[in-house]
């Protein structure tokens, strides 16, 4: 019976680790399609660039399908754990734990998507918040890594990382906040691509957050602590 559990369990590990890896390439894709918007070209060349990022998004519509499906098959596999082991303490903890865990992952999918629909809405020409964006993009990638993978490594130092790591995606979005505004008041951006590239710069801020509670998580399964 345990042999069997423990196969389950390695299962469970693998799934998770598959949604977190297409909840990555949703994000990464999502900074992809605001470099592309921000881009001006003419002509032929507009053509292809609009091209280009329709082919983007769709491919980060078929990644939130994916990770929704993704998240279906992890609940029914927790449910069978729970129905058919009877896990008690440290393996209940693990089991309840991934089932919040691939709630804030669903939630990555869907902010991706929705970084992706905005861009769609003007965000004006290249500048230093894009920049910033995209290493907003880079540090959350690391961070959903870091949390899943504290979870099957069963590693209470790498998720406390993953918490402090988010301290530098809320640096990067102050430096955005400030640099739209500077923006704005020189009249270099209007007060709408202004706000479009903010609304991309607050999704992948929260994607930040819900990288922390998948860490968060992670230490409840191994401590038994939840934070408030």
């Amino acid at each position: 019976m345990r042999t069997r559990f423990d196969e389950q369990m390695e299962e469970l590990h693998v799934e998770l680790i598959k949604m977190g890896s297409l909840c990555e390439e949703a994000i990464a894709l999502s900074a992809n399609v605001l470099v592309e918007c921000s881009k001006e070209y003419d002509g032929e060349q507009e053509k292809i660039q609009e091209e280009a990022i329709e082919a983007l998004r769709k491919k980060i519509s078929n990644l939130e399908e994916e990770i929704d499906s993704k998240e279906y098959e992890i609940e029914t596999l927790c449910m069978r754990l729970l129905l058919q082991q009877q896990p008690v303490a440290r393996d209940l903890r693990n089991i309840s734990s991934a089932l919040k865990m691939i709630s804030d992952m669903e939630r990555i999918g869907d902010q991706a998507a929705d970084i992706a629909d905005l861009a769609s809405k003007g965000l004006g020409h290249y500048s230093e918040s894009m920049i910033h964006i995209d290493d907003m993009a880079k540090a959350t990638v690391k961070m959903v890594t870091g949390s899943v993978d504290a979870f099957v490594k069963n590693d209470l130092v790498l998720a406390k990382k993953v918490m402090k790591d988010d301290d530098e995606v809320d640096d990067l979005f102050e430096k955005v906040k400030t640099e739209l505004i500077d923006l704005i008041y020189e009249k270099k951006l209007d007060a709408k691509e202004s706000l479009n590239l903010l609304m991309a710069a607050k999704y992948f801020e929260r994607i930040g957050d819900h990288a922390v509670n998948v860490a968060e998580w992670v230490e409840y399964s191994i401590t038994g602590e939840r934070k408030k």
